[in-house]
């Protein structure tokens, strides 16, 4: 089939391509032993063509999926073989931050190479300093983890058992690290059997076709919204609160916007230089932000394939913040530093078309561990008001999109006890339209262990948009018996004993338009920080 599709096979082949994705995704949750994965579902999975260009993915983790395809890229040029699969978390060579396993398959039809598999998932330990590989204060990669070049890891679908034993063993919980990686393998492989399932029923040729359209048509609407935006050259600039490597100060990120026909580029100079902490972040970190607000502002329903990144460029000054070059520690980058890159491209484009005020801005990472166990979680907060809604509250959304660890689940499976867990009223800014709620979760250890914690918008507010005030601040308190509870800063390591407590207050989003005086003064903003 040598020209475009008609509209309805199009729609069939994007339905079937996408069925495969969500369907890996489902592998790999259901098969997952960590609660990370199998409940909180931090994970993503993506199809692509020969040639490494992302043709499917499901909707899951927008971090994940942006920078996916510099994973498979980091494979491209290799030997490749039916069965085969590759393995990969290093910063530097297609992976984000160390916990962020990927597995790359070949995928083959009649010895025939025609795409790639490619599921990444988010490990709850992958060695390092800390338990939960997410330490507050890195200041090398190598601090935070086991560093996993591109390597093969299964031929004929078959594990290197001596390299995954030699992998996981420098990991806590090596036992959970080898059955989340066999998941992940799983999917894979299930991908492998419905694209030959695919091209049994349509046929090779209309596969190959489907996976060129499917490009070709993401690329024509994403360039239609870009072309129904007015031209013109945008800028906007926050703050990330850089607690970890070593004086606390903040960093600048800086970007500019310029809109000119159907094409967008996004430049980040201006933009801090790479800090000694950890929130340095690659640059494939930083072009999935932005593309997660391309997203955003475009037509929903534009497939999510790199057909709809073609008209969008990215650059940033390598040795930067958001460019940065090894051998810088990259923990915080991945998850608090990409939330900042998203919410200042989202300022710049806001100039230019409708776009909510900024939500919390961070993904509050806490983890928690010892050599027995390790829990890592994200947490949800307000988010950010649009020009006809409130901005609604309590929920993973931008560059996490995980769900939470159910208190059952946490308290199963982990020595904590949750003593409070529920919206933090009033603290959303105020509007024409409400910044949503964020959310107070306070946990107790029943044994002693650490914690970590890496999380933002703790003096910076969430700002709010065309006249509406921001969200309040988060907050981070250990509560010990007997003593006043200690307020901690945004980057924060410590030991907790049995019965200590740690409570996290996240961020409200901002308001959008001003504030309505007739309908009086919110008592729950006028209360003590993190009152309820």
């Amino acid at each position: 089939m040598s020209g475009p599709l008609d509209p309805v096979t199009l729609q069939v082949m994007l339905g079937g391509l996408r069925a495969v994705c969500e369907e890996m995704g489902a592998v790999l949750i259901r098969a997952a032993h960590s609660a990370n994965i199998k409940e909180r579902r931090d994970a993503s999975t993506a199809l692509f063509d020969a040639a490494g260009q992302m043709v499917m993915q499901a909707e899951h983790i927008p971090v994940h999926l942006g920078a996916m395809p510099d994973a498979v890229a980091a494979v491209l040029g290799e030997e490749h073989a039916a069965g085969d699969t590759w393995i990969l978390n290093d910063p530097y060579h297609g992976g984000t931050h160390l916990p962020d396993i990927t597995l790359v398959s070949p995928l083959f039809r009649r010895q025939r190479h025609v795409g790639f598999a490619a599921t990444r998932a988010h490990h709850a330990d992958v060695g390092g300093e800390v338990p939960g590989s997410m330490p507050a204060h890195s200041r090398r990669l190598e601090q935070e983890g086991v560093v996993i070049p591109p390597s093969r890891l299964a031929r004929d679908w078959e594990i290197d058992g001596g390299m995954l034993d030699s992998l996981v063993a420098r990991m806590r919980a090596p036992g959970q690290r080898a059955a989340d990686l066999r998941a992940q393998l799983a999917a894979n492989r299930l991908a492998a059997r419905r694209i030959e399932e695919l091209a049994d029923r349509h046929g090779d040729e209309l596969l190959d076709s489907a996976m060129r359209e499917v490009l070709l048509y993401a690329e024509r609407r994403t360039r239609a919204s870009i072309a129904a935006m007015p031209d013109g050259r945008h800028r906007a600039s926050d703050l990330l609160e850089d607690d970890g490597g070593g004086k606390p100060h903040d960093l600048r990120i800086e970007c500019e916007v310029l809109i000119a026909g159907d094409e967008l580029t996004v430049d980040f100079a201006g933009t801090d230089p790479q800090t000694d902490g950890n929130l340095n972040c690659p640059l494939s970190v930083t072009k999935s932000a932005v593309y997660y607000v391309v997203r955003v502002l475009t037509d929903a329903d534009i497939p999510p394939s790199a057909g709809a990144y073609r008209p969008v460029h990215v650059t940033a000054p390598p040795g930067t913040v958001v460019n940065a070059r090894p051998p810088a520690a990259v923990a915080g980058g991945n998850v608090e530093t990409s939330s900042r890159i998203a919410d200042v491209t989202m300022a710049a484009l806001g100039q230019a078309v409708a776009a909510p005020a900024a939500g919390q801005g961070t993904m509050n990472n806490l983890t928690l561990g010892n050599e027995r166990f390790t829990y890592y979680e994200t947490m949800g907060g307000g988010q950010g008001a649009c020009p006809d809604a409130n901005g609604p509250s309590g929920v993973h959304v931008a560059m996490s999109n995980t769900l939470n660890t159910p208190i059952e689940a946490l308290e199963v499976e982990f020595p904590l006890r949750v003593r409070e867990y529920g919206l933090r009223r009033g603290s959303g800014g105020a509007g024409r339209h409400r910044g949503g709620d964020g959310i107070v979760r306070e946990v107790e250890a029943l044994e002693p262990m650490t914690f970590s914690l890496l999380t933002e918008r703790r003096r910076v507010a969430p700002p709010g948009a065309h006249g509406g005030e921001p969200g309040l601040p988060g907050r981070n308190v250990v509560v010990r018996d007997g003593q006043e509870p200690q307020s901690l800063p945004s980057k924060a390591e410590g030991l907790l004993q049995m019965g200590e407590r740690l409570r996290v207050e996240t961020p409200g989003g901002g308001g959008h338009g001003p504030a309505d005086p007739r309908r009086g003064v919110d008592p729950a903003r006028t209360a003590a920080p993190g009152g309820e």
